[in-house]
């Protein structure tokens, strides 16, 4: 049974979700899901680090841009992201979140990704 253990997307403000300018974009994880997922999974290794990158994408289209990353978990893994260049309009954010695990004397990933719609208006 795989388990929801994000990346759960932060929404500024739960009426937010037109943006304009530069726009903090923040996710977190649910740590006990998680050990739950890598335990039914059979990673028992110790978790080495989780990396959240972050793209977007005008919405309809096929390819997304990568906006940038972060490890700052205990800031919930936080990037700026500057509209300001974009056409007003619909988009997607993804946040595609990365936990590595030592394995075997190696090192794996299992990968979570969360896409949320949002409007910018500048």
């Amino acid at each position: 049974m795989p388990y929801n253990w994000g990346p759960h997307y932060l929404v500024p403000s739960e009426v937010m979700k037109t943006y304009s300018g530069t726009v903090q974009l923040r996710e977190e994880l649910q740590e006990e899901l998680l050990y739950k997922e890598l335990n039914e999974l059979a990673l028992s290794g110790p978790i080495l680090r989780i990396v959240n990158p972050w793209y977007y994408r005008k919405k309809g289209t096929e390819t997304w841009l990568k906006i940038g990353e972060s490890e700052d978990r205990q800031q919930n893994f936080p990037v700026r992201w500057t509209t300001t260049g974009l056409k007003n309009g619909q988009y997607e954010i993804l946040g595609l979140m990365h936990v590595f695990v030592r394995q075997n004397g190696g090192e794996t990933a299992i990968a979570r990704q969360n896409v949320v719609e949002v409007t910018v208006k500048n």
